[in-house]
């Protein structure tokens, strides 16, 4: 290899081809055709992948190139920032609808929560801050694309049709969960939906959606993957793999970030340095957005745009939706202990909810009688199915060891049989809303 790169740039023979391992070969470009004359620009090639050789080194400052902008239609106070808005409305139906899954959205997890601190279930996570980020994202998406949920995104479920009671029996476990009982509440899961079962582990779920969308490929699938994971879980190795194998592997997908700026008690300045999470994207070969997670009308358009550009590229895109999370994590949290509550206020005056109300209201589609009746109607619903749900019997205790082996082993078959005597000697100590048999 070295003898042929001298004899073209001495000689000025043809560029040369070098073998590689692989049994392909690699042009090397930027030697003159004769001894003396200057060399046309070089550069690095490889494959479809050409970079120029410079003559002057520098460091290159993430700063110098900027931040990627945010796109917005709706201000913190309703009103439309556009000067022709016509690319980025909906129509009447579309965006009463959006509105009303909102409110019907903060109405139960508002009721939930409180149903939780009473002890009548044993955890919940609440989506305050950002029911536009995940009703305008699910309003942009089509049903049968197959959704990867981290676990803040129960609005998309009830986009797609699941009721109140379905989610109360799930928060329940009880005998009507489609889960029969196995998971944490918020841990939902509905097949008929296309809504992955929510794992606990963070980030889990990323490469798992990666391998789904190129299955789908594969497959021809008419529909998309989408997957949602926050900016604090953006900091696993998993998004790292997942977005490799997504790029390299043109995987139909949308990576969809809420940066809500908490990763639990982590900020997000204390997670990450460098333009976000959107600003990763170039650096995978991978086309990216950011939008204002707390408009409902730039979440519902970035993604109908995301989506549109992967079903016609038939690869990958990031969102970055940029939100704040108002409320506790979890039930398992409190918040006042990490962050300011002139902060947390600060914030809950930009409800994203109350922001598209006053847009519907402008445009004449929504009545302050409208608002009264859905949130008293959504409070009584929410109220009658939590109390229907805790009426109802668990799973039976005999569903711990089913639908792992077709047919139960004798070791979990002696395990079963040993629990269920010890329940039935020590009834004191055993739910009585479980059956035994």
């Amino acid at each position: 290899a070295s003898a042929a790169l001298r004899a073209a740039r001495i000689g000025g023979g043809s560029l040369p081809e070098l073998p590689t391992s692989s049994g392909r070969s690699v042009v090397v470009r930027g030697y003159a055709a004769k001894a003396g004359e200057a060399a046309e620009p070089s550069f690095y090639e490889f494959r479809d992948r050409k970079i120029p050789f410079v003559s002057q080194l520098d460091i290159h400052e993430p700063s110098l190139t900027g931040g990627m902008p945010c796109f917005r239609v709706l201000d913190e106070t309703g009103q439309c920032v556009l000067d022709d808005a016509s690319a980025y409305e909906v129509d009447e139906e579309l965006g009463r609808k959006m509105y009303e899954n909102m409110v019907k959205l903060q109405t139960m997890d508002t009721l939930f929560y409180e149903a939780q601190r009473q002890g009548r279930f044993s955890f919940y996570m609440t989506c305050f801050g950002e029911e536009a980020t995940v009703i305008g994202s699910a309003a942009g998406l089509d049903f049968k694309d197959h959704v990867f949920a981290q676990y803040r995104e129960h609005g998309v479920l009830m986009w797609r049709g699941q009721t109140f009671q379905e989610f109360a029996d799930q928060c329940y476990g009880n005998h009507r969960d489609y889960n029969k009982g196995r998971q944490m509440p918020v841990h939902y899961g509905r097949k008929d939906m296309n809504f992955q079962t929510i794992s606990s582990p963070l980030c889990t779920q990323l490469p798992q959606a990666a391998g789904a969308a190129y299955a789908n490929k594969l497959a021809n699938y008419d529909g998309i993957t989408v997957t949602y994971f926050g900016e604090g879980a953006a900091s696993e190795g998993d998004f790292h793999a997942a977005m490799n194998f997504a790029s390299t592997l043109a995987c139909p997908m949308i990576f969809m970030c809420r940066n809500n700026g908490w990763a639990i008690s982590t900020p997000s300045d204390e997670q990450y340095t460098g333009d976000g999470i959107a600003g990763r994207g170039s650096a995978y070969g991978m086309p990216a957005i950011r939008v204002d997670g707390m408009d409902a009308l730039a979440m519902f358009h970035a993604t109908t745009i995301a989506r549109d550009y992967v079903v016609k590229n038939q690869s990958p895109i990031l969102v970055e939706a940029m939100s704040y999370r108002t409320s506790h994590h979890s039930t398992s949290d409190d918040s006042s202990r990490y962050r300011e509550l002139s902060e947390m206020k600060a914030w809950k005056a930009r409800d994203p909810v109350a922001r598209f109300q006053i847009w519907l209201e402008h445009k004449g589609w929504w009545t302050e009688e409208e608002e009264s009746v859905l949130r008293a109607e959504s409070r009584k619903a929410v109220m009658k199915v939590l109390d229907m749900a805790e009426r109802e019997q668990k799973r039976p205790l005999r569903d711990l060891v089913e639908d792992v082996y077709d047919v139960v082993p004798e070791h979990l078959e002696k395990q079963y049989q040993e629990i269920k005597e010890f329940a039935k000697k020590h009834k004191h100590l055993y739910p009585n809303d479980i059956p035994i048999e």
